[in-house]
């Protein structure tokens, strides 16, 4: 069943010779705890990954100025339903213009990093207020220290484990599921590549962005890796725009993570830690952090991150343009074997396939050609990956943040995604927000309840509240829910609130942000032919008989469902024992004694048939030429009285 982590598909991103990059200009200091050595561009900056050391940088990683740039490609106008961002705040949810960085006047940029940008939004009334003005994306790295330019990993490189310590970084392993040696071994501040699109640097953002509240929750999380993700949020965040960073702790289980967190932490003023007295779980967790936030936005993160160059700015500056925008970074690669940081490939969006499998998804590249698409646009995300995201903080409570009833981890990232969609939001993927991440094969922690029973539970409480008469695709994609009669639990403070915020339907979901996803509402539907006769099944009264096809006859149309049901508007085809004659009945999805069994879901010599499922011998429907009545018979795979065709196939 799905998680909130899928992994993006990633190419390592080729070493570069100096020259070939832009190196960032060496501006003003911003506010800064003191000792730290900041360094925050003028004009931006575009370095190759990994990038090494070379004559023009610091041992702390900052770049002097190169003479060459990165020409930008010209873009031309292009419209695709359900991919690109609406360029204003105003425009519709299913707008299709391109998304397009605010822009001030030249000398805005420049004045924004050398006479420092305001730490909030202006009063009302004068005359900044009226005109906050803009500045480029800064491009902010910090440093307790300069960094040791020898250090392993520095500068995102794969690091390799010594042959005397293979057995030792094997049995580490487990304890965050992946390599904790050589995380170890990596300075918690280290360089990472500047890996954002060619423009990024160039974007403007306007100086009154919101601030916002850092949330990362962790359980056990590995003591290194856990440093690198705030120090990272430290080092390459504009420190004005950083409320405060609040560190969730779920219970944790692990000494270090207690009282020596604590003192090291002490050292940053913002960073403030909560300890849980009880498990709560990912998202109860969250909440509890977002209980307590005091920035304008809340920005959740995960503690295996290392957060990249001008990462913080373009998500601030959607939500800033929009509060019912939600945005998120590209979410790239730190690779759970070498450590190594990798970029992804570009113009993927977060998606899902039924039962509600979270992926990535590649843009087309004719729609990318078609339309013109440049590697800074913002992309409409149907989806999010749920662990990595900005919000405006009133927005995200006025929407009932989640649903209290899912336990744990999972399935969080599809309800806060239809929630935001259908209730009047958009969800947005900000290629110039860079943030990697450790994809895990599995949760290193355990569940308080079986996993794979928590996500499945979630994902069914999702389905119920939010997909309306697409449910069926949910269960009949995950039959097994319905054989254990899983329990959801009382939803009906959930769909009250789908009711209170008027939100739309799945359906207007689907037609307008996901109109690619295959969501037939059902298997098969139309006349259903027996191959023996040509005759139909029709709907006499309380009964089933045979009689001659007509498209015309209303009673002949039946449905195929995901539920396994012969549909006949409110009433089902009910089997009967073998040798007796099937029946009418109530539709009832749950009631196993309705199912039957066709296509793919029958055995492969039985694909035609159409099989009564509860039986423990097979029993198929037949057809009896001599009376025109239909029975239940003992299976033959070779007998055409037995096989039977709908008008219209929609899935296998």
């Amino acid at each position: 069943m799905p998680g909130s982590e899928g992994l993006p598909t990633h190419t390592a991103v080729p070493q570069k010779a100096p020259g070939d990059h832009e190196r960032a200009a060496v501006g003003e200091q911003a506010a800064a705890p003191k000792n730290h050595f900041v360094r925050i561009s003028k004009e931006g900056v575009r370095v190759g990954s990994p990038a090494a050391p070379n004559p023009g940088a610091d041992s702390a990683g900052n770049f002097t100025k190169s003479p060459e740039r990165r020409p930008e490609r010209h873009r031309e106008s292009g419209k695709h339903q359900g991919i690109l961002a609406s360029r204003t705040a105003s425009a519709a949810p299913g707008s299709l213009q391109k998304a397009a960085p605010a822009k001030g006047p030249r000398q805005g940029g420049t004045a924004g990093a050398r006479q420092g940008v305001r730490t909030g939004r202006p009063a009302k009334g004068s005359s900044s207020a009226r005109s906050p003005g803009t500045h480029r994306v800064l491009a902010v790295d910090a440093t307790l220290a300069p960094r040791d330019p020898g250090a392993p990993g520095q500068f995102g490189h794969a690091v390799a484990v010594p042959e005397d310590k293979q057995e030792e970084a094997k049995s580490r392993w487990k304890e965050g599921n992946f390599n904790v040696y050589l995380s170890d071994l990596i300075p918690v501040d280290r360089a990472i590549a500047d890996t954002r699109p060619a423009g990024c640097s160039e974007q403007q953002v306007h100086n009154d962005l919101p601030t916002t509240s850092i949330i990362m929750c962790f359980v056990d999380e590995v003591w290194s890796t856990l440093l690198r993700s705030v120090h990272s949020v430290l080092s390459r965040s504009p420190p004005h725009l950083i409320e405060e960073v609040i560190l969730v702790d779920d219970f944790s289980t692990k000494d270090y993570l207690k009282e020596k967190l604590d003192k090291y932490m002490s050292q940053f003023p913002k960073v403030k830690i909560l300890h849980l007295k009880e498990r709560h779980g990912l998202i109860r967790a969250r909440l509890a952090g977002a209980e307590i936030a005091k920035g304008d936005v809340l920005t959740f993160l995960d503690s295996h991150v290392e957060c990249n160059v001008g990462w913080l700015e373009p998500l601030l500056e959607r939500v800033r343009l929009s509060r019912a925008k939600v945005a998120c970074p590209v979410i790239e690669v730190i690779s759970d074997k070498d450590m190594s940081y990798m970029t992804v490939d570009n113009f993927q969006r977060g998606i899902f396939t039924w039962p509600m499998n979270f992926g990535w998804r590649q843009i087309p590249q004719e729609v990318i050609e078609k339309n013109k698409i440049k590697e800074t646009d913002i992309i409409r995300c149907p989806v999010m990956a749920g662990g990595l995201f900005s919000i405006d903080k009133k927005y995200f409570f006025e929407l009932g943040t989640y649903d209290p009833g899912l336990d744990v981890w999972g399935g969080e990232n599809m309800e806060i995604s239809f929630k935001v969609w259908m209730c009047g939001g958009e969800i947005e993927i900000i290629p110039c927000s860079r943030v990697g991440h450790i994809f895990r094969n599995d949760n290193p922690y355990s569940f308080p309840k079986d996993r794979i029973r928590t996500v499945e539970r979630n994902l069914a409480r999702v389905a119920e509240v939010w997909l309306d008469e697409y449910k069926d695709l949910f269960y009949g994609h995950a039959y097994h829910l319905i054989l254990k009669n899983l329990d959801v639990g009382d939803l009906t403070q959930q769909i009250e609130l789908r009711k209170k915020l008027q939100c739309k339907s799945f359906k207007w979901y689907l037609e307008n942000v996901y109109p690619d996803l295959e969501a037939p509402l059902v298997k098969a539907s139309g006349l259903l032919v027996n191959v023996a006769t040509a005759r139909c099944i029709t709907v006499e009264n309380t009964t089933v008989a045979l009689e001659p096809c007509d498209a015309n006859n209303e009673d002949q149309k039946f449905n195929y469902t995901w539920l396994r049901l012969l549909q006949h508007g409110e009433v089902c085809v009910a089997p009967a024992a073998p040798g007796g004659s099937p029946g009418l009945h109530r539709c009832d999805g749950r009631n196993h004694r309705l199912k039957w069994l066709h296509g793919s879901l029958a055995r492969p010599e039985l694909m035609e048939h159409i099989a009564v499922e509860h039986l423990p011998q097979p029993a198929c429907l037949e057809a009896d030429q001599a009376r025109k009545t239909l029975r239940v018979n003992a299976c033959d795979s070779s007998s055409p009285h037995q096989k039977w065709h709908f008008g219209n196939y929609y899935a296998d």
